[in-house]
């Protein structure tokens, strides 16, 4: 009898979670579907539809890092059609459900990956020495460098990248330019005429100074403003700024 009531408690929640999960999955493969359409409308669509998956299904592992993935998407376009207020909120929120995902599966880049890209958006909100100051770093290099880890291909390399300007954006005495060019190089293997690298590896180039590097920089400028690339960032050179309008200005000083 006792044998049967544990069986049979367990069969009770056996179909009780079932219908959650099912749930949860249709609503990451309607998260998907705005999130592949891409702008900024849809990213906001996928993440309030993954919300719903993860209430659904908290333990999900994949409802958790795609929410973390909207998150940021959502914050990265807002931030470059310069609605920049929003990044602090988001950028803790996409670090929380990104943290939640690693918690589930710490073997997996996902995780790791968007917990990395979200404190990015979280310092661009708040600057990078208060995101110093609440301990950011650490966690940051490490999500990343396990990220190159697992799989160094991931997200078109992205960790290579996010590496890369990692160690360029910080304040001496933690910058590390020699650190940052080594990844830009096995980057620019990869994905040669992305605008984010070209970008992020003049002002490395710049800031580290010599003729040869003043004319490999020129040479980057040249290129980003043939994609004629107008999306805001934040710049170590010029603070917020769109990326035609640093160009041009950049090419000027050059």
């Amino acid at each position: 009898m006792k044998r049967f009531s544990v069986v049979g408690l367990f069969m009770v929640m056996v179909f009780l979670v079932m219908p959650s999960v099912s749930f949860s999955q249709d609503l990451i493969a309607e998260g998907d579907a705005f999130y592949e359409q891409g702008g900024i409308d849809n990213y906001q669509k996928s993440m309030d539809v993954l919300k719903k998956a993860v209430a659904a299904n908290p333990n999900s592992f994949e409802a958790n890092w795609k929410l973390a993935r909207a998150i940021r998407w959502y914050s990265e376009e807002a931030k470059r059609q310069d609605v920049k207020d929003i990044c602090k909120k988001y950028g803790k929120e996409g670090m929380i459900v990104a943290d939640k995902a690693i918690s589930l599966n710490a073997s997996k880049p996902d995780g790791y990956y968007w917990y990395g890209l979200n404190v990015g958006i979280y310092a661009d909100g708040v600057s990078i020495l208060t995101a110093l100051a609440e301990g950011l770093k650490g966690k940051t290099q490490e999500s990343f460098e396990n990220v190159y880890k697992f799989d160094k291909t991931y997200d078109k390399a992205g960790a290579i990248l996010s590496l890369a300007r990692f160690w360029s954006v910080l304040p001496w005495p933690l910058k590390d330019n020699d650190e940052s060019i080594r990844y830009f190089k096995e980057y620019s293997k990869l994905y040669p005429d992305r605008a984010e690298f070209l970008i992020f590896y003049t002002e490395v180039l710049v800031d580290e100074g010599g003729k040869e590097n003043k004319a490999k920089a020129k040479e980057l400028v040249e290129k980003v403003i043939q994609q004629n690339v107008k999306w805001r960032f934040v710049s170590q050179l010029y603070g917020y700024i769109a990326a035609d309008e640093w160009a041009a200005r950049l090419m000027k000083e050059l």
